[in-house]
């Protein structure tokens, strides 16, 4: 009797100990499973603060090269106002024409600041005009400097025609030496600014340094750069179908900003030797 005892005792006991185990393989189970359903390695972690920059800058550059060729598209006649160190606040005036050609009126440019000039790029080439101003009061005339791509010489160039001209095309070549981050707007301007600094050691960048600002269609509302700060002063009109020089092309030299030399009085051909005594005219021969 005892001895049956033990022995079914004994049949018992694998029945408490597979109790025991079966809620435990449940248990660990499940990462087992989980980890067999995905084997792959967990992502690093990332590092502290993430790294923004590089997408912020990538993200500024599409942006800038997107709104730089809208403006490549947005023809339009506007007023800037040109504040530099170089004298007084000037009003320039951009006309983008709807062909392509292009002008910019530069008041107070050439001789000193007293001539107002126009640089214009048309089918036929590029042009320097002198217009009438106060110390010129003669009709607009206006000088070949060239094909209507051509670069001008540093001496006869305005800059101020760049940020709507040839550093457009600058701004949406992503193969350009630029690097570009979101700015601040600037005071009394409208639209988005960015900040354009160079990349490249030479010693003519393809543009000026400085803050490009433009209006969601393209319109340049504002540019600090080497040239100054130009700002646009009202509501852009609308572009003309072409642009027309000022005046016919004459043959001649091109303006350039340097003062004239100062007028050589006439001659005297009665005044003898300034350093003789005077004559009496009461005296007789």
């Amino acid at each position: 009797m005892p001895t049956g005892v033990h022995l079914r005792a004994a049949r018992r006991r694998p029945t408490g100990l597979l109790a025991l185990t079966v809620p435990l393989l449940l248990a660990v189970g499940g990462p087992l499973a989980g980890c067999a359903a995905d084997d792959s390695p967990p992502d690093p972690p990332e590092p502290p603060g993430g790294n923004p920059t590089a997408t912020g800058a990538d993200g500024a550059r599409d942006e800038l090269a997107a709104l730089a060729a809208a403006a490549q598209d947005r023809h339009l006649t506007a007023r800037y106002t040109l504040a530099d160190a170089g004298g007084p606040t000037r009003t320039i005036t951009v006309t983008s024409a709807n062909d392509g050609t292009w002008r910019v009126d530069v008041p107070g440019w050439a001789l000193g600041g007293t001539v107002d000039v126009a640089l214009a790029a048309t089918a036929d080439g590029l042009f320097q005009c002198a217009l009438p101003s106060a110390a010129r009061p003669e009709p607009a005339t206006c000088v070949r400097l060239g094909d209507p791509d051509d670069t001008l010489p540093r001496g006869l160039d305005p800059r101020v025609q760049h940020p709507f001209t040839d550093w457009l095309d600058v701004l949406t070549d992503r193969q350009a030496p630029l690097a570009v981050s979101v700015s601040r707007p600037l005071p009394e301007t409208t639209g988005a600014c960015y900040s354009v600094e160079s990349t490249s050691a030479s010693l003519n960048p393809p543009l000026d340094v400085g803050i490009y600002c433009y209006g969601p269609d393209g319109t340049p509302t504002a540019v600090r750069a080497a040239l100054g700060t130009l700002r646009l002063a009202g509501p852009p009109g609308p572009a003309p179908a072409t642009v027309r020089l000022p005046g016919p092309v004459v043959e001649g030299e091109p303006l350039d900003p340097a003062a004239p030399p100062p007028a050589t009085p006439p001659a005297d051909g009665d005044a003898g030797d300034p350093s003789a005594p005077p004559v009496d005219p009461s005296a007789t021969p």
